[in-house]
């Protein structure tokens, strides 16, 4: 039975786990960088505050040398520096976060820039008035104060700065740990959550490829893998399942394909016996024996309908008394279970004794207790039914009433081909009596009817006494005796010719022999038939058929002394026949076309060959018929 998995929601996920990790990960790493950053801009400002505080030193010292020099040239220099210094002093005091300059952040710090400020006041003072033209005395007095002031002010910072440098180098030491650490647990993690369960999955995989389908896999989470563990046990359970009805399914399957080998061996067998050559009656009994011996029937009758009398007439039957065939022989196709199954694909009697009243039936009666009817059929039309007893109570599965089905559609077939051979064979012997009558017609009826002339003269003559007409009518009833008996000849010759593949060439080299001894005509034969394929055997027989008549005819008629005969083989087949005799005037000819039967039956020939007859003739020139067979309606030898 199918099985189905239910997918984890989104806090569930391992996705969702990955993500989350992932993120908390690049939070800590980012702020701790942030961190670093931070400090490394906090020791940068200081650094330049140290620098700009030790200036103030070097400035008030040099300020302090030019007012004890008393040189007039030096005061603007002079309060250049004290005003570089005022300067300095502003941008210590409110800083420059883009350079960066700034004191650190620290009470002490911040007084003792008011300190060194205020001692700068008094200093700037005193050098002020040293330039107005007092004594440096008071400036000498106040710079080792603001000086000490300022010394003070750089150690502080420097001091500062050492416990920020402390705390970057922790900060850096604290990401290295937090990186190695973080490492260490997300490929803890990465095994934990993915690594062990596709391990376990492939240990699954390989466990069950060996066949042990009792293995199943801890569902430990709820997350894709759980979802796969659960999906997988499932799966196994199903394995298991499938794996314990194999082999019951295994023999059942191997019934069926028995089953199914008999019924396609039973087909071929059928079908190899129905186009065997055989009339129909024999070609029924075989059927009837077959099907029988297949399903163990005891009896069996194969029924065809007449359509005219809507009847259906017993044709074989095996295993039935006496009396059921004399009772059966012909009934209504409305009479009874084997008349029902014309309507209806199937009739299937289990057991005449639950029907009512079942001595009605000569089946029951004798000794029957089941029946199935079937149909037999060729394309859409029902030819009849074939029916098979039993002397127990018997069902027909719904494969064998398949196959029975089958089978007679076979026979149906057969029986359709056997009536359409038998009317083709009827056709060809009536077209051939057809050619016969005409042969016969045009040849000794003619011939008969001019011995009886003779001899009805002859009869006169001997009443009257006319000898001298007695000599000359005894020779011309001795050459029409003569001509008969050459046509009698011709006629049986043509009646006994048969031709296999490959030799046309030889039959018509005797053919024109056989004319060369009866005429005394010269005939020049020439044939190519190694260019084209052989035509069939049929074929060649028509195509020699229509060259005895043709030769024929100028024996009797074209009074002529040559006779060139030529055959050429190659994509169409042609033979042409031409005479030096007397000729004939083609619109007479066709105005008496009745009459001439050689002509008609030679067309009638042409006909059969799906090939073209021409003939063209002039009084005085002779005669030349050609026979031209196209490569479309050659027939495959």
């Amino acid at each position: 039975m199918p099985f189905s998995v239910t997918l984890p929601s989104l806090r569930q996920r391992l996705s969702t786990r990955i993500i989350v990790s992932s993120i908390v990960a690049l939070l800590v790493v980012l702020g701790m960088v942030c961190w670093t950053l931070w400090l490394s801009w906090q020791l940068e400002g200081a650094g330049a505050a140290i620098n700009d505080t030790g200036s103030l030193r070097m400035r008030a010292n040099r300020v302090a040398v030019e007012l004890l020099q008393r040189n007039p040239e030096h005061d603007q220099l002079t309060r250049q520096e004290l005003a570089l210094q005022a300067a300095t002093l502003l941008r210590l005091q409110q800083g420059n976060p883009a350079r960066p300059l700034f004191l650190p952040a620290d009470a002490r710090i911040r007084l003792q820039m008011q300190r060194v400020h205020q001692h700068w006041q008094d200093l700037h003072q005193a050098a002020l008035h040293a330039l107005a033209g007092e004594p440096a005395d008071t400036y000498l007095k106040v710079l080792p104060e603001f000086v000490q002031e300022a010394d003070l002010l750089v150690r502080m910072i420097e001091v500062d700065n050492a416990s920020k440098t402390n705390l970057l180098r922790l900060s850096q030491a604290i990401l290295l740990v937090i990186a190695s650490i973080g490492t260490l647990a997300m490929i803890y993690l990465l095994y934990l959550w993915i690594i062990s369960p596709v391990l376990r999955l492939q240990d699954g995989l390989r466990r069950m490829a060996t066949r042990e389908f009792a293995v199943r896999l801890p569902v430990e989470t709820r997350d894709e893998f759980g979802v796969l563990a659960d999906g997988f046990n499932q799966m196994a359970d199903e394995l298991e399942g499938l794996y314990q009805d194999l082999e019951s399914r295994v023999a059942q399957k191997t019934a069926q394909l028995a089953n199914q080998n008999r019924e396609l061996g039973a087909l071929y067998d059928m079908a190899a016996f129905l186009n065997q050559p055989s009339d129909i009656e024999e070609m029924c009994h075989g059927f009837l024996r077959r099907v029988m011996s297949q399903f163990s029937a005891e009896g069996g009758s194969i029924r065809v309908i007449d359509p005219q009398a809507d009847n259906l007439h017993l044709v074989v039957s095996e295993g039935l008394s006496e009396s059921l065939e004399d009772s059966e022989h012909c009934m209504q196709r409305d009479a009874c279970f084997c008349g029902e199954a014309t309507q209806k694909p199937v009739v299937v009697i289990r057991d005449f004794r639950q029907l009512p009243k079942p001595e009605l039936f000569h089946c029951a009666r004798d000794g029957f207790l089941s029946l199935a009817v079937f149909r037999v059929m060729s394309g859409e039309e029902v030819l009849g039914t074939f029916s098979l007893h039993f002397r127990e109570q018997r069902e027909v599965l719904a494969a064998d009433a398949q196959l029975l089905e089958t089978l007679g559609r076979h026979l149906g077939v057969a029986l359709d081909n056997r009536r359409l051979s038998a009317k083709a064979r009827q056709l060809a012997v009536a077209e051939e009596r057809n050619l016969v009558a005409q042969g016969l017609h045009d040849s000794l009826a003619q011939g008969l009817n001019y011995l009886n002339l003779q001899v009805q003269m002859l009869e006169s003559a001997l009443k009257d006494g006319r000898a001298e007409e007695l000599q000359e009518i005894v020779p011309l009833l001795r050459m029409g005796v003569d001509e008969s008996y050459q046509d009698v000849r011709e006629l049986l010759l043509n009646f006994r010719s048969k031709l296999e593949q490959g030799e046309l060439q030889a039959a018509v080299v005797d053919t024109v022999a056989r004319f060369r001894r009866q005429s005394g005509v010269t005939v020049a034969l020439d044939v190519n038939d190694d260019e084209g394929a052989p035509l069939p055997p049929e074929q060649q027989l028509q195509v020699l058929f229509i060259l005895q008549e043709a030769l024929s005819n100028v024996r009797k008629h074209a009074q002529a002394s040559h006779v060139e005969v030529t055959i050429r083989n190659g994509r169409d087949f042609e033979m042409v026949i031409r005479d030096n005799g007397r000729g004939y005037q083609p619109e007479e000819v066709a105005a008496r076309a009745e009459r001439h039967v050689g002509l008609h039956i030679m067309r009638e020939r042409a006909s059969r060959l799906h090939a073209e007859l021409k003939l063209e003739a002039a009084p005085g020139a002779g005669v030349t018929l050609r026979l031209i067979l196209p490569w479309q309606e050659r027939q495959a030898a």
